[in-house]
């Protein structure tokens, strides 16, 4: 899992681990019962506060996404569904997905058609298993 918070950013820095950690939970990037890094960790390793990424952690273990407990630290829930269409989350994800590869593919000067002939070639090929950054 690599995180990164951009300083420059009008988005909270809390709010970008948040949904850095969320996107990495509904597409099973981290699995249920995956341990996150300590706060201290994570925060010295972000250059921020311990209470930046505290607040990331409460906001998750609020939706669902995770527990804490204590020493056993932070964790994945188990009971995180990720098949549902319906949650807007993932909807929200997969619109942001589309738009960067809309502007990928506007960059490359392809047109909707090739877009989409090429989305749906990548589609048809079983999705490789997320790298452990």
């Amino acid at each position: 899992m690599q995180l990164e918070v951009d300083v420059t950013s009008p988005t909270p820095h809390y709010e970008q681990i948040r949904s850095q950690i969320e996107r990495f939970v509904l597409t099973g990037a981290l699995g249920p019962g995956t341990r996150l890094p300590p706060i201290r960790q994570l925060a010295s390793h972000l250059g921020l506060s311990n209470g930046v990424v505290a607040r990331a952690y409460h906001e998750l273990e609020r939706e669902g996404m995770v527990t804490t407990g204590g020493k056993r630290g932070t964790i994945i829930a188990a009971a995180i569904d990720r098949s549902g269409a319906d949650d807007p989350r993932r909807r929200r994800l997969l619109a942001e997905a589309a738009a960067q590869y809309a502007s990928a593919a506007h960059a490359l000067g392809f047109d909707l058609e090739e877009a989409e002939l090429a989305l749906r070639g990548a589609m048809s090929v079983p999705p490789a298993p997320f790298a452990d950054s």
